[in-house]
């Protein structure tokens, strides 16, 4: 189901992280869309909080996808990417994900037209900042692949 959100503060987009994290399960892919300065790896930080995942999350830009284990046996990993360097669908196959999708939750910030043929559905959120100002604005909805 589509939905929309203010984000008022940074940690209003990181608690709507871990609130998303509670609805995701090993194999389902996040694209998130947004201008530089949305948020994405604001969102990505609860996320993982959500998740319980191990280490820092940082914007991987430089190394392009940085893997993060399940804070506890039974616990779901996350491979954050930045596919903003990725060069079109070859760079993409190179890093493999689809392997990854099995156990862990993807999610890829400026992945839209690029990610989205690596699963059937995918939840894609877009962030916005509102007129010039600290408020972020989220859109989500779940997209299915015809």
């Amino acid at each position: 189901m589509p939905g929309t959100r203010e984000l008022p503060e940074l940690a209003d987009t990181e608690a709507f992280g871990a609130q998303l994290a509670a609805v995701l399960s090993a194999g389902d892919l996040v694209i998130l869309d947004g201008p530089l300065g949305a948020g994405k790896t604001a969102l990505t930080r609860g996320i993982a909080a959500g998740l319980g995942v191990k280490g820092r999350v940082s914007s991987p830009t430089f190394i392009i996808a940085r893997e993060h284990r399940p804070g506890r046996d039974d616990g779901i990993g996350l491979i954050h990417v930045d596919a903003y360097r990725v060069d079109g669908l070859d760079d993409l196959d190179a890093l493999d994900l689809d392997t990854d999708l099995a156990d862990s939750v993807v999610v890829v910030e400026w992945g839209e037209g690029v990610a989205e043929r690596l699963v059937e559905e995918y939840l894609l959120v877009r962030l916005r900042r509102a007129d010039d100002s600290e408020v972020r604005q989220a859109s989500w909805e779940w997209i299915r692949n015809e």
